[in-house]
């Protein structure tokens, strides 16, 4: 049989042998053994198990967790992830599979170990620059792979783009929509998942559907926000829209929390598509004496202005930034004006502590990679992140300020890295999808975005437990984004009244619970 394989094909299968022996006795047993159907087929040469393509498949954005894989797929074509994931589903013994975009993850939700990582920005390689199409009608069909920054760079050469964003657009459309995708436009235009019309899915039984609202819907409804639990991502047809060209780029200061929240919710209640008044974008960070008042996400407040801030700031302890964006173009600029005016009227923010930036549209929905870019310069990109993001009901918010911002926060003094806190609405999203967010109308997220040595993660991980535990307590009922549990008894929790639906969808389409081990939701031990 062995005479049948090409030689590159042939080495590999001895190196996946070797490597997988090498591994009983220390790895899950489904995870041992690489069927001989896998064996015979034509993606053997795409299979890696070099140590560059092992180390990078361990590791993730978070720099905390570090899991090896058996092999890394680095594809050619979705016909390449189906024959892996149909292999995998046909054998006896399964082993997993994991994809990975830009491996944004911060706890190894992106890793397989012991299993088969696909590299899915290798499909770029293969694409000949034909991953995003733009159709006659307000849509775009992009791969699972491509990069947000891609799609907004193609659509806007036929005047259009999508209406929601994630703050960083360096990650690949599979990724986010398998999260939900936010960020400051979700209050009005809902998250990334809620603008998707229709997605090509490989499950994990390894058949590529193609599903939508309308055509095997209950995969398109449990794909979005899925966790990457029901399929890969390889196609999705996303919601698109006149472009603006500018970007009015306003922030304003409060020392009182309950203005700030109070105000945030105001504007965020005008969020019809066509509602005239209301604003593009609404976020609100965390300003702290450790901290920096242009961290990295983006550099804002003009130099001679920063005393006036540091001073307000050490007088407060925290002072709360409100930050909003509306866009224009030539038609609307006349009116620009007069509207953020009345929109602004009553608002009780600091006097004198309002600050404006005019952008291009580009420059302002590309903002946090400057920040990147400079913090790869100096060695900072490339280190744990112990983020914490959470979702939670407007009703406590409050509660949360006091025991967590000016209680919890304060005293252990290390928080560094922006902390987000803004409001969305919840008929934006679309409840038949597998995100799961606070039952309140309106509600908060709540991002802990730190960055740390190597030697210090853990700390900054104390600090979320605290903050965990101070919510359970106070019976604040939170839900995280970009979720990590520890066992099957806490996924269960954070998926509420969702969870048998959740765990029906997961026998209907991945019933040997082969895909995105990396969760621990089903293979939790």
């Amino acid at each position: 049989m062995a005479e049948k394989f090409p030689i590159p094909t042939y080495i590999i299968i001895i190196l996946i042998i070797s490597r997988l022996i090498s591994t009983i006795g220390n790895s899950k047993p489904s995870n041992i053994l690489v069927p001989h159907k896998l064996l015979t087929l034509d993606i053997g040469a795409r299979l890696h198990l070099d140590p560059a393509a092992i180390k990078s498949a361990s590791s993730d954005y978070g720099n905390i967790f570090k899991e090896n894989p058996v092999a890394v797929l680095y594809p050619s074509s979705t016909e390449d992830i189906v024959a892996l994931v149909k292999a995998a589903y046909n054998s006896s013994v399964p082993f997993k599979i994991a994809a990975k975009g830009r491996g944004h993850s911060v706890r190894g939700q992106a890793m397989a170990d012991g299993g088969v990582v696909v590299e899915m920005m290798a499909l770029k390689n293969y694409r000949n620059g034909n991953g995003i199409t733009v159709g006659s009608g307000f849509y775009a069909d992009v791969a699972g792979e491509q990069l947000w920054i891609d799609v907004l760079n193609a659509t806007l050469e036929h005047g259009l783009a999508p209406a929601s964003w994630t703050d960083y657009l360096y990650l690949t459309v599979g990724g986010t929509l398998s999260n939900a995708g936010i960020s400051g436009q979700t209050f009005r235009y809902g998250p990334q998942i809620s603008n998707v019309y229709e997605l090509d899915v490989v499950t994990g039984k390894g058949e590529l559907m193609t599903c939508s609202a309308l055509k095997n819907s209950e995969l398109f409804y449990a794909a979005l926000g899925g966790l990457g639990q029901f399929g890969i991502i390889t196609r999705a047809r996303i919601a698109l829209e006149p472009a603006p060209k500018r970007v009015k780029w306003v922030r304003m200061l409060y020392s009182d929390f309950s203005s700030f929240s109070r105000d945030q919710e105001y504007l965020i209640s005008m969020n019809g598509r066509r509602q005239k008044q209301a604003l593009d974008y609404l976020e609100g960070t965390l300003i702290m004496d450790q901290g920096s008042l242009d961290n990295w996400r983006s550099s804002f407040f003009p130099p001679s202005d920063h005393p006036k801030i540091i001073s307000q700031v050490k007088t407060h302890a925290i002072i709360y930034c409100l930050e909003v964006a509306k866009y224009y173009d030539d038609h609307t600029q006349s009116t620009l004006h007069k509207e953020l005016q009345t929109l602004f009227k009553g608002l009780s923010y600091l006097p004198g502590f309002m600050f404006e930036k005019d952008v291009s549209y580009v420059e302002f929905l590309n903002r946090v990679r400057s920040g990147e870019l400079k913090l790869e310069s100096q060695g900072l990109w490339e280190v744990p992140h112990p983020w914490l993001n959470l979702f939670l009901p407007k009703s406590r918010i409050s509660d949360f300020n006091k025991g967590v911002f000016r209680d919890i926060v304060l005293k252990r003094n290390i928080t560094t890295g922006p902390v987000l806190v803004y409001p969305m609405n919840r008929n934006k999203w679309d409840d038949r999808m597998s995100a799961v967010i606070p039952d309140e109308d309106v509600f908060y997220t709540v991002g802990f975005l730190h960055s740390s040595g190597f030697d210090e993660w853990e700390a900054f991980d104390d600090q979320n437990k605290e903050i965990l535990k101070f919510c359970e307590n106070a019976g604040i009922k939170v839900k995280q984004y970009l979720p990590y549990h520890r066992n099957k008894e806490e996924w269960i929790k954070h998926f509420g009244s969702k969870w048998n639906t959740f765990a029906q969808r997961k026998a209907h389409f991945d019933p040997k619970m082969i895909l995105s081990p990396g969760q621990r939701i089903f293979n939790n031990i």
